[in-house]
This record gives structure tokens, sequence and C-alpha cells, in this order.
């Protein structure tokens, strides 16, 4: 039984087809994933489902009732759900408060029984925090939980989860699944949105792909593989998920020698010409903090920074810049991309200097060096005056990462390079990175990917709680020495 169906809907941006005449029907009580490449109509999809977007055409059926469009209140009213991947919650309020907060903003003050139900929802899904906790203070495995027990006092039918495991750990994945299959034995349809095509196969019963806009098709996920997937969302052949890499040199143009402060205490690495060096460790195991102490975003307590033969004390990012490290950060949105600014002008604030002559910004050559990113990086947008905001994730990257390439840095720190990234923008920057260690450049890459790390990586520094626990050579790679590493073990 259909208790949601799409038909024929359309939603067409200035310069671009969102959605083109897209139809796809979800049955109560099934687990349904939505996949397709950064651009192809997910995010705009799912906003027409809960009424933040209104389609140009098209109806809407909910327990077979149509609709033409819908607010998010009606959305609401009707059982629509959603877990963003950028959750909307009251950080400074409590658990109990943000879950029996009603659409208008009205709190059901009986504490006494709001406590009790929260505690019946907490133990539902096995989630060990208080009711009288604040959000602010939770992970965000258990603020996404909070997500989903506020669906589930709002009685939803259709819960719509996007990237729900994006920047959470191997062990709170195993929880989300069974939070799922919860959702499921209580006839609640969810409708899944992932790029780790793999956990697909874990909770899914079936999948539609949506490419370019368009709907591609919907299958039993029995009926096909990761490679069938990727096949149908990219519409291209990508033989190798990760592209090869000739081996690097033995030059060390950067060595880290007993470094502490920001959370870290004796870490002692070097990076090689040409070389992608991965960073492993478990959520809260310091690879960030480490990259901010190199960067010269944090302050280092102790040990030394060589870089190309001398020692270097950076007091800022700025500092590192010029001394030629970019960095990707992890955080694209608030750290990486300007959103209320065009792409010409995110790319060239790295090295605006060198296209200010005489103080005055040479508009031709920025234009000039923003068009052959685009070119170059693949970035899909209309023209490079677009706003960044504009642009789906994988996108963004590219356009941090040409922010960072700008300033012809000779080595790159990607944290998370990939994180939210679809199959066929991931192949597209592990390419360029490669083509970057060919040409002379070398790279720090953490990730939380062990696939990635895996597939990218020549050697892997491992991290957990602030210490190093080890290096890894590739001839000695493998998912369970990483882990027993990152484990402190």
């Amino acid at each position: 039984m259909e208790v949601l169906e799409l038909k024929h809907i359309t939603k067409t941006y200035p310069g671009v087809k969102a959605l083109d005449d897209v139809s796809i029907s979800f049955k109560k009580g099934e687990v349904h994933a939505l996949i397709g490449e950064n651009g192809a109509g997910k995010s705009t999809f799912i906003k027409t489902i809960a009424g933040a977007i209104q389609p140009d055409s098209g109806e809407i059926w909910i327990d077979g009732q149509s609709h033409s469009k819908l607010t998010p209140a009606q959305a609401l009213d009707l059982g629509v759900a959603v877990v963003y991947q950028e959750l909307i919650q009251f950080e400074a309020m409590t658990v109990m408060d943000n879950l029996f907060m009603d659409e208008k903003g009205r709190l059901f003050v009986d504490d006494k029984a709001r406590a009790v139900k929260t505690q019946e929802l907490l133990d539902m899904f096995h989630c060990n925090v208080a009711p009288t906790d604040l959000i602010r203070d939770l992970s965000i495995a258990n603020r996404q939980i909070i997500e989903i027990a506020k669906a589930v006092v709002k009685q939803a039918k259709i819960v719509i989860m996007d990237e729900p495991t994006a920047a959470i750990t191997v062990e709170e994945q195993e929880r989300l699944y069974e939070i799922v299959n919860e959702l499921k034995s209580r006839n609640v349809t969810v409708i899944y949105i992932s790029h780790r095509l793999e956990e697909l196969f874990e909770i899914c019963d079936r999948v539609s792909v949506l490419r370019d806009g368009q709907y591609v098709t919907t299958v039993d996920i029995g009926d096909i593989d990761k490679q069938g997937m990727i096949s149908l969302m990219v519409g291209r052949d990508l033989s190798e998920t990760y592209p090869p890499k000739p081996p690097c040199g033995t030059e060390a143009v950067l060595k880290v020698e007993h470094l502490s402060g920001n959370g870290l205490k004796d870490v002692s690495f070097e990076l090689r010409k040409g070389e992608i060096l991965g960073f492993a460790g478990l959520v809260g195991a310091g690879r960030t903090e480490l990259m901010h102490l190199i960067y010269g975003a944090a302050k280092k307590t102790g040990g030394h920074v060589t870089l190309k033969g001398r020692e270097v004390n950076f007091h800022s990012p700025a500092d590192a810049l010029r001394a030629g490290i970019g960095l990707i950060p992890e955080d694209r949105k608030f750290q990486g991309c300007f959103l209320e600014k065009p792409l010409f002008w995110n790319i060239s604030i790295s090295n605006i200097d060198k296209l200010s002559p005489g103080g005055f910004v040479n508009r031709k050559a920025e234009n000039d060096q923003a068009e052959n990113f685009r070119q170059k990086m693949r970035i899909k947008t209309p023209d490079m005056g677009q706003l960044a905001l504009a642009l789906s994730g994988g996108n963004q990257q590219k356009v941090v990462i040409s922010k960072s390439m700008a300033a012809l840095p000779d080595i790159l720190i990607f944290d998370e390079p990939t994180r939210g990234i679809d199959v066929g923008a991931r192949h597209e920057i592990y390419q360029m990175m490669i083509d970057l260690t060919q040409e002379g450049k070398s790279i720090l890459m953490v990730s939380s990917d062990m696939e990635e790390l895996l597939g990218m990586s020549e050697r892997i520094v491992v991290l957990h709680e602030g210490e190093q626990t080890g290096i890894v050579n590739r001839e000695d790679f493998s998912q369970e020495t990483i882990l027993t590493l990152a484990s402190g073990a």
C-alpha cells in the first residue's frame, strides 16, 4: 500500500531544472533509499515533500489525498518529519523541551509528564542521555536520535533521513540501523538518503535513483549491487573507485617532531614529496585538532614543525598559506565557503594579493581564474557569479578545493574530503588529488571513511585520544590493524 506518491513533479530555478517530471511512490512501513549524485535533485525532492519548496507542477499524494503543494505546517499535520543533515534544534534548551515544542513554538508544560514520556522515548532508542540535558551538550549521534524521537512524538507516518551517518562513528551507525528497524516495525515509512551506498544493503527494502533532476528507476535492494547503483547514478563508467597512483619519492617536505597542543601530545611523522599521508582515528582522536596545529589555527605547546628543511612557527593560517600550505576544512559550509558570496569571489580570496597589482583587483584575471577552475574541477553552475549557497554539497566542495589550489600551495590538508559527496564527485576529487601528487604536491588527508583511507593513502598515521598509536605502511594495510590502533589497544 502506497502511503506517499509524487506524480509528475517539476521544479525549475534560474538556469537549472532541479526536478523534471519526477514520479516516485513509497510503501507503508518500508525503508526506501533515494540516491543520486550531488545536484541530482534529492534535496529539492525531499523539501517538496516537507513543504519547504512548492513545485511548479505535479501532485503530492499522502494517504490517498492529492495536494498540488504543501506548507511545512501541512506536511507535519499529514505526518511528514525530516531529520536534516544539518540538524535544526534549540541548542540552549533541554532534550524534553525540544521533543515537546510544537510547530507554533509552544511548550506542553506538564514537566512531570514530559519527563516521563521523554525517558520512555530515550529508553526505546537506547539513548543514554537525560531529559534535562541541554541539546548543545550532546554528541551528533544523540542529537540525531532526539530528532527521530521528535518524529515519534508527532506520530509521523513518513520520516525522511538526510545523510544520517555522515558524521557518526561505526558503533553509532549500528544503533541508528536499529532505530530505523524499530520505526519500520511500527509501520513508519523511512526515506533514507545516503552517499554511503554499502549501508543501504543493511536496512533498505527498495532504492530509487535520480540523475540530473530526472527519475531513473526503482529497484528492490536484493536485485542490485553497489556497482549497479553507481552506473545508474552517474550514467557513465567509473571503472576504478580509487585511481592508480605511482609511489611517491623519499624526500621529506614536512617533518613534525613531538608536537603537542590543542589536545595532542607527542605526535611525530614526516610527509614525503608526492605522498598522500592518511590520518585515522575514532571521533575525538584529535585528527582535525592536529591539522589545526600544523596550519597555525591553534597554538602548539611543544615540539617542532619543519617545512622544506626550515623550522616554522605559524601564528595564523595566513602564515601557513604564505608558506605554501593550504587547508580544505571538514566543515565546508561554515569554514570553507563564503555562502553569501559569488563563486569567483570564493576562489580568488586566497590569492587576492596576486590579483591586485597596485591595490586594485584585476577583474579580468579574477574571472579568468574562476572560469579555469570551473572547467578543471567540473563545477556545475550556470555562471561563476552564482552564490555559493546555491550549489550542491559536492560542487561547494570543489569550490573550497579551488580556493586552496588558487594560492598554489605545495602541501594540501584535506579534512574529510568527500563527506556528504556522491560517488561521481568522489571519483573526480580522488583523481584530482592523484593529479596534484603527480605535479609534486603532497597531501595530508583526514578521513573517517576506512575504504577511502586504505584506497588513497600510501601510509596512515593512527591517533587515539590525542596520542599517536602507530604509522601503518601500505603493505600492512588492513581494517583490523587500523581499528585496533585507533581503539588504543
